[in-house]
């Protein structure tokens, strides 16, 4: 019944894909491979896919281990989303990597994503359960880890009703769970309980890229020398009114602060500048700043980031930082992005993607909950009123996200095992159509 759904179903999620591609070009892109199309690599590989832009940012750091300790491995990165796949592209281009789209769960489509890509290890960062795409790993005798694995209550909740996600998990190999919580979760839905490991958040060992601190200063000496900046970056929705709201209140108290307004996915960049042109806010955008002047810069309230893979050299620049997601009800996005920059760090109450780490900023001082815009804006007045509380929680932030890495080390123990086997080990080859 699932895999009949998921055929009547294919139709109309190609539809969608195809109308997002209209706006978002990524999406036509490599249409081929959601159903298992694609090169054929020539040689084994490991596989670890991550369903969009923070998944992949965890994933280059699992990365980072294989090519550390078997130089010479071909490695398949797959991902979800556009937007996802672009980070993935952008941060593993000129390496043995091959990029691309993760298949439908269809039985076919998992069946040719196999034989083209040849895995003999499979890594599935945090939690996604295609029933169809286990099953045929199990057959190909193909071990499959869940890395850095979550999951809700609500989701267990939801996955317990249907006997085929059971059914799929108990094909896994290793379940790297993030908290107890989430590995007792995981043992009820169906995984065996010696296969489940508590080994923490990849996340947390992520580190900031070279010269994103040099861009951020540029940045900072290019839009706001001598004025307040604060960065609201991966809003949605429903969110940049509230921050907007919180913006006005600001310039109140310091009438030259300057917002750096991200939204979270990029269809909603043409959006949110046509909705500050309607409110009548001056603003720039990132992507013209090369070509104005100093005036305008100077004369705009706000910047509206419409470019991928910018949001941590302007975190780098700012003084206070909001992580969005999490004042409407999408679980929050990444806070030790700029808490690994030594920002201070606001969040919105809805936290539930990372409540770990949500709860070690917040335990640590390194952050604080807002509820709403007149909350946010107290907040970001607050800090830019004491130099020495920024100082602080920014201080604050580094030691919770330096003390809270060592996951990819535990992940890495537990893997190696299954990551040993020496016909994993190749020379870089030619992929053949």
């Amino acid at each position: 019944m699932y895999t009949l759904a998921a055929y009547l179903l294919a139709p109309l999620y190609c539809a969608a894909l195809l109308w997002r591609g209209l706006r978002e070009p990524g999406y036509r892109s490599g249409f081929g491979q959601r159903f298992g199309f694609g090169s054929r690599l020539a040689s084994r590989t490991v596989w670890l896919h991550g369903a969009s832009v923070g998944e992949i940012q965890a994933a280059a750091v699992v990365v980072g281990l294989f090519e550390q300790a078997l130089p010479g491995i071909r490695l398949v990165v797959t991902a979800t989303t556009a937007t996802g796949l672009a980070r993935a592209q952008a941060l593993f281009a000129g390496r043995n990597i091959d990029v691309r789209y993760l298949p439908l769960d269809l039985p076919g489509a998992a069946r040719r994503f196999l034989a083209r890509t040849r895995p003999r290890l499979a890594l599935i960062l945090e939690t996604e359960i295609w029933p169809n795409l286990f099953l045929a790993c199990h057959r190909a005798g193909v071990p499959l880890v869940l890395a850095s694995a979550r999951i809700s209550e609500r989701s267990a909740r939801r996955y317990a009703r249907l006997g085929v996600f059971r059914r799929a998990l108990e094909q896994i190999a290793l379940a790297a769970a993030q908290t107890p919580q989430d590995a007792a979760r995981l043992q009820a839905l169906g995984v065996a309980c010696g296969r489940v490991q508590v080994v923490g958040n990849i996340k947390a060992d992520f580190t900031v890229p070279a010269g994103v601190s040099a861009r951020g200063a540029m940045l900072r000496a290019r839009c706001a020398p001598a004025r307040p900046l604060w960065v609201a970056g991966s809003t949605h929705e429903g969110e940049e009114a509230q921050v907007l709201e919180a913006h006005r209140t600001v310039r109140q108290r310091h009438p030259a602060s300057l917002l750096v307004l991200a939204p979270r996915h990029p269809p909603r960049f043409q959006a949110v500048a046509a909705w500050l042109t309607r409110e009548g806010v001056p603003f720039v955008r990132h992507s013209q700043l090369a070509s104005l002047d100093t005036a305008a810069i100077t004369a705009a309230q706000v910047m509206v980031v419409d470019g991928l893979g910018q949001l941590l050299d302007f975190y780098a620049a700012a003084d206070v930082t909001f992580v969005g997601g999490s004042l409407v009800p999408i679980g929050g996005h990444n806070l030790l992005e700029p808490a690994a920059l030594g920002r201070p760090v606001l969040t919105g109450p809805s936290c539930a993607n990372a409540p770990d780490i949500a709860r070690t900023l917040l335990a640590g001082g390194a952050a604080r909950v807002v509820g709403d815009a007149a909350a946010l804006a107290m907040a970001v007045v607050a800090l830019l009123d004491d130099p020495a509380d920024r100082q602080r929680m920014g201080a604050a932030a580094l030691a919770a996200v330096e003390a809270s890495r060592g996951a990819a080390t535990r992940l890495w123990a537990l893997i190696a095992p299954l990551a040993g086997d020496s016909s994993l080990v190749t020379e870089p080859v030619q992929s053949g159509p």
